[in-house]
């Protein structure tokens, strides 16, 4: 089968198809057919050897994946369309024709969601679930503000919050603005030319920028109100100074595989900036490192 791999860390250019043996699936696995796989930001950071999760090269990125079971087991029939999400960090390998997946760790592709908005959606998915819901609490009649709210996190994290019964408000630039209010949010701001501290006080912070926006973000959280981040290399921001306050801080370190957070996802919108052939994983990594893109980028076959 082909495959996406990288004998060195550095650009795009490293990436590069290669021919290996179709997997053989282990215990409590299954192989699957991919027919989509996600390009996140990591795996970009992982290619150039920012983020060294996978050891030294060579290597195959990729954790996001959907696609059709090739064999009876563990749950699944032959011809059975799942996706889900690798075990991160784990090996990778979604970029791939065809990948062994743990059958906990996969469900039924929902009718819902073609082929390629799967592949796009459990990383970002179950990042916004699990920090969001898990670690932020949310609930109905609160206040959320999600920022990157256009990006691919942001933007599934917006529809959560709506389906969770908040009031949502999100921060993107202006031509983004009708994207968002067609995913639910209630207010959008224009940070390039829009001060988000001046609204009223929030429930929920959901920060995917980190830096000073943690800071700026506090100033705007009810007292006991929650600033969650999911930028780990430097949230700008601490439990002392959450503290100091009198808000909470959750840093959501690393987002886990998990089947059944895939199932309680609400009906989602993905959207689909680019869906690249795999041989052509290079341009699919120029465009999300890019950071030009609304939505997701995939690779299909």
């Amino acid at each position: 089968m082909r495959v996406i791999t990288q004998k060195t860390v550095g650009a795009a250019s490293v990436l590069e198809v290669a021919e290996v043996a179709k997997p053989v699936p282990g215990p409590g696995q299954v192989l699957v057919k991919v027919g989509a796989a996600g390009v996140n930001p990591v795996d970009t950071y992982v290619r150039g050897g920012g983020f060294k999760i996978l050891g030294e090269p060579p290597f195959t990125l990729g954790w996001d994946i959907a696609g059709t079971v090739e064999e009876d087991g563990e749950g699944f029939q032959a011809g059975d369309e799942v996706y889900g999400l690798l075990t991160f960090p784990g090996t990778g390998g979604g970029y791939a024709e065809y990948v062994a997946v743990n059958a906990a760790d996969v469900v039924r592709r929902p009718s819902w969601l073609t082929v390629e908005e799967a592949g796009a959606v459990p990383m970002v998915a179950l990042t916004a679930w699990q920090a969001l819901v898990g670690r932020g609490g949310i609930s109905a009649g609160q206040r959320v503000l999600i920022h990157a709210a256009a990006g691919g996190v942001g933007h599934v994290a917006v529809q959560i919050a709506k389906a969770r019964g908040a009031y949502v408000i999100g921060t993107a630039s202006a031509a983004k603005h009708d994207f968002l209010r067609s995913l639910g949010a209630d207010e959008v701001i224009d940070y390039r030319h829009e001060d988000f501290t001046a609204i009223d006080p929030v429930d929920v912070v959901f920060d995917a920028i980190g830096g000073d926006y943690a800071e700026r973000s506090a100033k705007v959280l009810k007292p006991g109100g929650v600033l969650v981040s999911i930028i780990p290399g430097n949230p700008g921001f601490d439990v002392d100074r959450a503290v100091d306050l009198g808000i909470r801080f959750e840093l959501f370190m690393g987002v886990s595989a998990s089947g059944p957070d895939l199932a309680a996802l609400p009906q989602l919108k993905v959207q689909i900036d680019h869906a690249v052939p795999l041989a052509e994983a290079a341009k699919a990594h120029e465009l999300v490192e890019s950071k030009r893109t609304t939505g997701k980028v995939v690779l299909v076959p």
